[in-house]
């Protein structure tokens, strides 16, 4: 039975509405799509999250959209972009229930706060605990883990999401989420930049963090690769393109070869078995460290842009997903596409599990 099990409610980078960054369950990862993506995908599979108990007279067996979508008791934001938090605003004043906490960083939930003006939007959100607005704002620490629902923790790392004239560097966020009975997790980036052309790049601290733990107790990531092969850099707006994210893979690698090299000098051993050993890999060609370094991994490729132009034949996440995986075969990381509405199980140990909706 897995820790997590997700539902990518919403998987692409716009501009369509309906496939916004959004990946849902009790725990919601972003907000971009809501009640009308979740009402699709109930129509095409009506028992996508099970049947009402057979002693419920509701009328229908199925949940409905704003029943599963009542479910959510608190929200992660990776930053305040409206293809990110567009469900969370529409939403905040029409469902009921108890109050739900909006979790992320302070600058980004101040740009939620802002929206919840009374000019742009009815002000549904507070930072004060004792105020019964719908929504409570709480800001997250970096590098450190936060309790955000029952046996869920979360630590906060900042991203670098391009850069502009108004604010410089725009900073977005990474979250490690970890399920503390069993000490495993998984990391979820918002939209990021390549190190390599960024102003304040920030990839290598979350590699560096994820090295130790790659794969005994973490096994997945899901990132972004918003463009297909051949996007010039001046283009990518703060995003990654196939050959970006093989970089930023590669970067990881040698980080969790370096990992694994302390790991064992740390403890006084050489490695090698015997001294005959030792003899048999000096003859040998030696493959660079990282080959192999992602070996148990699986990468889930999120926030494509629509093909707006038809240029594919099949769906672009595809495209993008196969590009990336003729990249880093040396790494011997599994490379998956998220489609919407795709049920992805995390870290299968046998404990409790916590659902997360991916809007």
């Amino acid at each position: 039975m897995p820790t997590f099990e997700l539902i990518a409610l919403g998987c692409g980078g716009g501009p369509s509405e309906h496939n916004l960054s959004s990946y849902k369950g009790t725990i919601a990862l972003d907000a971009g799509s809501g009640i009308g993506a979740l009402g699709r995908l109930l129509q095409i599979t009506p028992d996508l999250f099970g049947h009402r108990p057979a002693d419920v007279d509701n009328g229908s067996p199925e949940y409905s959209a704003t029943e599963v979508y009542s479910w959510i008791r608190c929200f992660l934001v990776t930053h305040s972009h409206l293809d990110h938090i567009n469900s969370l605003i529409l939403s905040a004043g029409a469902l009921g229930g108890s109050r739900r906490q909006v979790f992320g960083a302070h600058h980004t939930l101040k740009d939620i706060e802002g929206i919840f003006s009374d000019r742009i939007w009815p002000k549904l959100a507070s930072w004060d605990e004792d105020v019964t607005f719908p929504l409570q704002l709480k800001p997250l620490s970096t590098d450190e883990y936060a309790t955000i629902s029952d046996n869920v923790s979360v630590r906060m790392m900042p991203l670098s999401h391009g850069h502009n004239d108004t604010l410089g560097t725009y900073k977005c966020a990474a979250f490690f989420i970890r399920h503390d009975p069993s000490n495993r997790e998984f990391l979820f980036f918002g939209d990021v930049e390549p190190d390599s052309i960024a102003v304040s790049p920030k990839n290598r601290d979350v590699w560096n963090a994820a090295a130790p733990k790659i794969p005994g107790s973490l096994d997945a990531i899901f990132i972004e690769c918003s463009w297909p092969s051949g996007r010039t850099d001046e283009t990518l707006y703060g995003h990654l393109s196939p050959e970006h994210l093989a970089a930023e893979l590669i970067s990881l690698a040698h980080a969790v070869a370096d990992a694994r090299k302390e790991e064992v000098e740390g403890r006084g051993q050489d490695g090698y078995e015997s001294g005959r050993a030792r003899k048999r890999q000096r003859r040998e060609p030696i493959p660079p460290p990282h080959h192999g370094a992602l070996r148990g991994v699986r990468i889930y490729i999120i926030h494509c842009k629509d093909d707006l132009h038809g240029i594919y034949d099949r769906p672009v996440n595809h495209i993008i997903a196969d590009q990336v995986r003729n990249l880093v075969k040396d790494l011997e990381v599994e490379i998956i596409a998220v489609d919407q509405g795709m049920q992805i199980s995390v870290v299968p140990l046998p404990t409790d599990i916590s659902t997360i909706f991916m809007p």
